[in-house]
């Protein structure tokens, strides 16, 4: 009997319906987030309800053109910079590195899908991701690209500082996302972003010509653990106009991801590819 239902959640499927909807140009889409500090105003979930949020936006804008399929989003990453707060839960890279190849691996010896699309909320998994997309790729010879939702879209964000975490980008996009998440009201009153800080918030997190070990709590940095402007200042309006735009710059993205010349090369699949 063929399976009803349009849904294109894969936790939803049948284990049959997997088998019949599926194919080797399907598209997984997984959501990365983390489990951080945000300061007194959003939660520890905020980058994964970012990634999960956007993926499903991704799924039912594209997913009936490029056969998208949403996977539960992991909702752990890597972040030591923010290690001196309470509630932060962060992996180690060795960690992380082998539960995602491990969660891709099952994902390939389940499915036929060989597409697959990381939607990250989390800038701390960065750089970790795009290292790791070279390995999943040679190793199961899928496609595989990493985008950052809170970076894809174009739309500039008005602020007194760069924004770098929990200010006033990311909360416009929660307060577009998750409005009963964010609490303005926990802020104190006489929080105030300081100026004087952009010069190290750039020698310390945007020059890249070096990287530094650098923490949110660091006051020279970062107020009430945030770095960015007053996060007051952000809008739901502005928060559905930096989605909207990401979600548009996703079409480019994923026409490329679902193109048939995107199929692995033989030359680029390892010969040894592990048993699961």
């Amino acid at each position: 009997m063929r399976e009803t239902g349009r849904s294109r959640t894969y936790d939803q499927l049948t284990a049959p319906g997997v088998s019949a909807r599926l194919s080797r140009h399907s598209v997984l889409v997984l959501p990365i987030g983390s489990t951080e500090q945000h300061g007194p105003h959003l939660p520890l979930n905020t980058d994964t309800v970012i990634a999960e949020r956007f993926a499903q936006m991704l799924v039912g804008r594209y997913g009936d053109h490029h056969d998208l399929w949403a996977l539960p989003a992991l909702p752990y990453g890597l972040s030591p910079e923010h290690a001196w707060s309470a509630g932060v839960v962060s992996l180690k890279i060795t960690t992380f590195s082998s539960l995602l190849d491990t969660i891709v691996g099952q994902y390939v010896s389940a499915t036929t899908a060989r597409r697959l699309l990381i939607v990250n909320g989390h800038g701390g998994n960065r750089g970790v991701l795009e290292t790791l997309a070279y390995e999943l790729q040679q190793t199961y010879g899928i496609a595989v690209c990493v985008i950052n939702p809170v970076s894809l879209s174009p739309e500039a964000t008005v602020s007194e500082l760069p924004e770098i975490h929990a200010g006033v980008r990311e909360t416009s996009m929660m307060l577009a996302l998750a409005p009963d998440m964010v609490h303005l009201g926990r802020i104190p009153a006489d929080h105030t972003p300081d100026p004087g800080r952009r010069e190290e918030i750039q020698r310390l997190i945007l020059r890249r010509g070096t990287a530094w070990p650098w923490s949110s709590g660091d006051p020279a940095i970062s107020s009430l653990g945030i770095i960015g402007g007053d996060p007051r200042k952000a809008s739901a309006a502005a928060g559905h106009s930096i989605i909207a735009s990401a979600v548009d710059a996703g079409a480019e993205v994923l026409a490329r991801l679902a193109a048939p010349n995107t199929d692995v090369p033989d030359t680029l699949r390892r010969t040894n590819v592990p048993h699961l």
